[in-house]
This record gives C-alpha cells, sequence and structure tokens, in this order.
C-alpha cells in the first residue's frame, strides 16, 4: 500500500525551484509555539521520570482524562505503527478515504484490512480505525457514536490528531476498556519535528503498548517543549481564534476560484477543483505547495497561512 505525505518539498522544488516555499500540505500551524532555552538536563542526561510525569499531568489535563490514562510516544506514527501488534492479526475495519498510515501499518503485520466509509458498517470487525475529525475530508462523529462502535467491535482505535480545537469531539473524557485514542502534539502546537504523541487508554493497554515502545522512547527536550507548551492555554486559545478566522477566509479565497469546499478542520481545507493537477502547478508556481491525493483528481488540500504575507501570496495566487 502507497504511503503517500504531505510535506515534500524536495519535489516540489525539483519541479518548480525556488526556496521562499509556503507549504501548505500538511495541515501542521505554521505558527509554533515559541519554544524557549531548555534546561542543560534535558539534552545531556537520559529522560526522568519526574520530565515524563509533568508531560503526562498536564497532557491529562489538556485532554480531560485521568493521568494514568496517557502514555507520551515518539509521535503519533510511532503509535500507529505498534497498535497492531497489540492483539493477534486479524480483520481490520478501516475508514476510507483518510490517513493512509493506519491500513498501510495494519497491512504490513499482517492484518486483513476492509477500507469503509461509515463506521457503523465497522461491527463485528476484530479492530476498527476511525480518524475524527477525519483527515482530508474533516467528517466527524460524536464521541456518543463512537462509544457504541466501541462495543461492536475487538477494539477501536480512534485517530484525534487533529481534535485539539474540538474538544466536543473527543473520546478522551470516557474511554472505553477496548479503545485507544492517538493524539498528536506538533500538528496543533506546529512543533511536528519534535516527534511527540500521545496514546489514551487504560493503563493496562498502556503497559503492552510502553513495552512494544521500549524505554526512552520520548526524548528528554520533547518531554520538556511538551510540558511547557500544554501549559500554555492563552497560546491555545490565540491558536484556536487565528485558525477558526483563517479557516473561513481561505474559503471565500478558494469560492472566489471556483473551488468547492469538501471540508476540513481548523488546521486545514479541502476543496473539490475542475483539476488537481492543474491546481496545485498553479499554486507551485507561486511557491506555495499544496497536496494532492493519487486517488482524486479533482481534490485538494490546503493547510492554513500563517501570516499576512503568506496570507497575500495565497490570494494572488488564486486570483492569478
Amino acid at each position: 500500500m502507497k504511503r503517500d505525505h504531505g510535506g515534500d518539498l524536495d519535489e516540489a522544488r525539483a519541479r518548480f525551484g525556488g526556496d521562499d516555499w509556503i507549504d501548505l500540505s500538511t495541515g501542521i500551524n505554521r505558527n509554533p509555539w515559541p519554544v524557549p532555552p531548555l534546561s542543560a538536563q534535558s539534552w545531556t542526561a537520559l529522560p526522568e521520570v519526574r520530565a515524563e510525569s509533568r508531560l503526562i499531568r498536564e497532557a491529562a489535563s489538556w485532554f480531560g482524562c485521568p493521568p494514568d490514562h496517557v502514555l507520551p510516544m515518539a509521535g503519533a506514527t510511532a503509535a500507529i505503527q505498534a497498535l497492531p501488534r497489540l492483539d493477534r492479526p486479524g480483520r481490520a475495519a478501516v475508514l476510507w478515504p483518510s490517513y493512509n498510515e493506519h491500513g498501510a501499518s495494519l497491512t504490513a503485520a499482517g492484518w486483513e484490512v476492509t477500507r469503509l466509509a461509515d463506521p457503523q458498517r465497522m461491527e463485528g470487525a476484530d479492530l476498527a480505525v476511525v480518524v475524527n475529525p477525519n483527515n482530508p475530508d474533516g467528517r466527524e462523529w460524536p464521541p456518543e457514536a463512537l462509544a457504541r462502535l466501541a462495543a461492536k467491535v475487538g477494539r477501536l482505535v480512534v485517530d484525534e490528531s487533529f481534535a485539539d480545537p474540538r474538544p466536543d469531539l473527543s473520546l478522551a473524557r470516557a474511554i472505553p476498556d477496548n479503545t485507544v485514542i492517538l493524539r498528536s502534539f506538533g500538528k496543533f502546537w506546529g512543533l511536528a519535528g519534535l516527534r511527540l504523541g500521545f496514546a489514551l487508554a487504560r493503563p493496562d493497554t498502556l503497559a503492552a503498548l510502553r513495552e512494544i515502545a521500549g524505554p526512552w522512547s520520548v526524548s528528554g527536550p520533547a518531554l520538556e517543549i511538551g510540558a511547557m507548551a500544554m501549559a500554555d492555554r492563552a497560546f491555545a486559545d490565540e491558536t484556536i481564534v487565528y485558525h477558526s478566522e483563517a479557516g473561513l477566509w481561505l474559503d471565500i479565497q478558494a469560492a472566489r476560484a471556483d473551488w468547492d469546499c469538501v471540508g476540513g478542520t481548523h488546521l486545514f481545507r479541502l476543496y473539490a477543483t475542475p483539476d488537481a493537477r492543474a491546481a496545485q502547478d498553479r499554486l507551485a508556481r507561486a511557491r506555495i505547495w499544496s497536496r494532492r491525493f493519487p486517488w482524486s483528481d479533482r481534490w485538494l488540500r490546503l493547510g492554513i497561512p500563517g501570516t499576512r504575507e503568506e496570507r497575500d501570496r495565497v490570494a494572488d495566487a488564486l486570483r492569478g
């Protein structure tokens, strides 16, 4: 299964040249949390239990769950790769279209994977995967509906990587016994290079995941930065407000270019264009990189521009 992703700026530079690219292909916050100087110990010593405990406390407060339901991991991708090993391979139902890494990781681990557009059709699966809100179209399901699904599958995985601005969608406050929730840190806080994410689940499930991940799976700098950033609620509030307004602005610009909004989240928008390749090339000539999908010749995804200058460049490119 092909693992296509955004962020492939090498391709953009090879095709169109230039260095001053605005990468809107990933859905990562382009106004990252400002990282202060870190303690020397975070760089020079193995990660300490107290550093991890501090991060867990802040993360649990942010997610709205008990601290013993939180496990920091080396990015949400690390959790996606570990999850197939929790159970013996069987029948997995994976939401589609959605983030392709889930199906690819399960297939590589020997699971029989079926792609389904409706979570209600996943009943009876040994493992079901739902991304909420969904990437790339922003479809969403209330926690109550996912809790009902959990009772009808062997294990439920809910990927909430884009749920930070939408706590009303999160299942974290009442995690069913057979459910694992995945949360990203890098997307909302704009620090994807830190490679930090979280698995939320009952303590026995997290113990099994910790065993798979091995010791010191999260670096000292990631533990320290994550704890400080997640405690900064003013930054979080400002980020949510900015992306709410900027996302609406982007929808208006796209409509003026005769693109139809299919959906999206606070961190990205998805548009139906007459020709996705032509639309991507149009933006790329202004050194703005976007995301196409190999299974659609019309859909184009754009992250949210981070500054006035970036917004002006996007508006000019869409008018051109």
